[in-house]
């Protein structure tokens, strides 16, 4: 059985520079297959928001919906860490709310840890959760759920004024109590300064190389064809798969080749039995 790893684990894997490979992950048998594989990390975010709900932006997703969702994935994956993403609402107003809310991800959903976006206008939202009990992993870089107020979405930290800003929401993420931190479409050479300052395991996703990778699972896999990031590198093309298969299911079903006798279930008890039933209603 796979050992499922610890907080001590991530930092031992930073200091030895160990990669950490992980994904995105909303149902039941995208668990099962990121546990099998190996993954270190699986993250029920609130990108489920449009990979699975079909919104145009991670905005609506509600507590329930990532509550559900992670629950999905715990029972998929008993054994992996596993990092709840908290939604738009759910950290915004108080750290009284922070606190409540990420309780239920640890409670309701069984989760290691959870995730929020910002830096330093979100520093006291993070000690309220760490102060908690609760670990904590921050988000920084492009930050969808305020993507509004960075003008889209769009790569950040590309001129000395915007990078200096995420070195210092990187720092406050740490300073808060943080045991991790995510950084998101950034440039290679911003990553790479703030990876040697923190102390903390600090991942990727689109922002080169550091402590670790994550990919959205729908981007990988080519199931997702709305939009493509540039930083993804796609490991399969699930949609042209699928696609073709429900064509071939079309075809068959229309020109009668399917069910064949091999997709039937026959009965078990002589045929005359049966026609004397179907005399009855006749």
């Amino acid at each position: 059985m796979k050992k499922k790893k610890t907080v001590n684990d991530f930092i031992n894997m930073k200091k030895e520079r160990e990669q950490v490979a992980w994904i995105t992950a909303y149902d039941y048998p995208t668990a099962i297959f990121g546990e099998e594989a190996g993954m270190d990390m699986l993250l029920v975010g609130d990108s489920l928001g449009m990979l699975v709900m079909g919104y145009d932006s991670t905005v609506p997703v509600t507590m329930e919906d990532c509550l559900s969702h992670c629950r999905s994935v715990r029972r998929g994956a008993p054994n992996t860490w596993i990092i709840g993403d908290m939604p738009f609402g759910a950290y915004q107003t108080t750290d009284s709310d922070a606190v409540n809310n990420a309780v239920r991800f640890i409670k309701e959903a069984r989760v290691d840890c959870i995730k929020l976006e910002g830096g330093q206008r979100v520093a006291s939202r993070i000690r309220a959760i760490t102060d908690a009990g609760i670990l904590v992993m921050g988000h920084i870089g492009l930050t969808p759920q305020s993507s509004g107020q960075l003008g889209g979405f769009k790569a950040q930290g590309r001129d000395v004024k915007n990078a200096r800003e995420v070195i210092k929401d990187a720092l406050a993420v740490q300073e808060s109590g943080a045991f991790s931190l995510l950084i998101e479409a950034v440039p290679p050479e911003v990553t790479a300064f703030i990876t040697r300052k923190l102390e903390i395991p600090v991942y990727s996703i689109g922002a080169g190389p550091c402590d670790g990778q994550l990919l959205i699972c729908g981007d990988m896999l080519g199931q997702f064809k709305i939009f493509t990031p540039k930083f993804v590198k796609q490991y399969a093309d699930i949609a042209s798969v699928t696609v073709e298969a429900f064509k071939n299911y079309i075809a068959e079903v229309k020109e009668g080749t399917f069910p064949t006798d091999d997709h039937v279930y026959h009965i078990i008890e002589p045929a005359a039995e049966f026609e004397r039933l179907f005399k009855e209603f006749e």
